[in-house]
């Protein structure tokens, strides 16, 4: 068994939102120290292990786990199933075994056989638009809520207020970088969660937001954690 770096419970409590039932969509992304979001082509390729126990906290906080459809394929998601541990932190609060799964894709390009969808402790939703091809949608309805958000592309308002109806207020976005550019954008995200990583990258790796319109957005620093070079930021939106 790996022994934590950070104390688990000084974690949960630096973590947690005083309200779960007051919707909160917090994202969490890791960069280098010169803003690369990725090393060779990954983001897992940046972190340590301090910053992995961190992302651990956050899912097992989390009511729903939202992501993109490039970054699932990207970084090579399985089902969406925590750890013992985390499992029985959470049933001992009354709140799922493990967080839902929910993709954003526009273009639905999601294999129905993968893991993802065959292994997941509970149904995934799938947040697409009208104008989706009709056979991916029907092919994927078998395994996952698919629902419309949006006329001819995805609404992010409109999909953050799926998961609101569905009782999923606690939101935690993991990427990829042009749907937190979107989000940004519609001024959804309360809380960004970003690891420095003590490395500079260079090369002509993309940083933790692209796409969507011009837009900024004043956050305030809640805390700084350390391990080692590694930094732990965590920034919230003063609503």
């Amino acid at each position: 068994m790996v022994q934590p770096v950070l104390d688990t419970d000084e974690l949960v409590l630096r973590y947690a939102v005083p309200d779960r039932d007051v919707p909160h969509l917090r994202v969490n992304f890791i960069a280098s120290l010169d803003g690369a979001a990725t090393h060779e082509g990954l983001s897992g390729g940046l972190n340590n292990a301090a910053d992995k126990q961190v992302f651990d906290t956050l899912r097992m906080l989390s009511d729903a786990v939202l992501l993109g459809a490039g970054t699932l394929r990207q970084e090579g998601y399985g089902a969406m199933t925590l750890e013992p541990a985390a499992v029985a932190w959470r049933t001992a609060r009354r709140l799922p075994a493990h967080p839902t799964l929910a993709i954003v894709s526009a273009r639905l390009d999601l294999d129905p056989e993968s893991p993802v969808f065959t292994q997941a402790p509970s149904r995934p939703l799938v947040l697409t638009h009208a104008g989706a091809p009709p056979w991916r949608r029907r092919a994927l309805a078998a395994v996952a809520d698919v629902v419309a958000c949006g006329r001819d592309a995805v609404d992010p308002a409109r999909a953050v207020a799926e998961l609101t109806r569905r009782g999923l207020h606690q939101v935690l976005c993991e990427g990829g970088p042009h749907l937190l550019g979107t989000l940004i954008a519609a001024d959804l995200v309360d809380e960004l969660c970003l690891t420095l990583s003590p490395v500079l990258e260079g090369g002509r790796a993309g940083r933790i937001s692209a796409g969507g319109a011009q837009a900024t957005r004043a956050m305030r620093l809640a805390h700084v954690l350390t391990a080692g070079d590694m930094l732990m930021l965590r920034y919230l939106r003063d609503r």
